[in-house]
């Protein structure tokens, strides 16, 4: 559903996103730093290594990244966008963990 409204708005779908000087795309393992005064998932999950699922981007053209965590035993149900299993952080909530190619999810 979500690459047709795409589609239909004439907006590519972003496949990769530059943080701290690293290219970030799906399967980018990365460490979850949520900014200060968020909620209480965000300190849940602060200090937790994620995957890069999807990288989305808002009417407002701000980008968020879509991850599942590294531990998440439920971790499939994120992939499948099953609540509770995925989040979203800003490329500035995230500190990148690898420096190579990502792997294939």
């Amino acid at each position: 559903m979500e690459d047709f409204f795409r589609e239909h708005e004439g907006r590519p779908a972003l496949e990769s996103v530059n943080v701290r000087g690293v290219e970030l795309a799906k399967g980018s393992r990365v460490l979850l730093r949520p900014r200060a005064g968020g909620d209480v998932m965000d300190l849940a999950l602060k200090g937790k290594v994620a995957f890069v699922e999807a990288i989305e981007q808002d009417y407002e053209d701000k980008v968020y990244l879509a991850v599942t965590l590294e531990d998440d035993p439920g971790r499939d149900l994120g992939l499948d966008r099953i609540l509770g299993h995925r989040f979203f952080f800003s490329p500035e909530e995230v500190e990148p963990l690898d420096f190579e190619v990502p792997r294939d999810s």
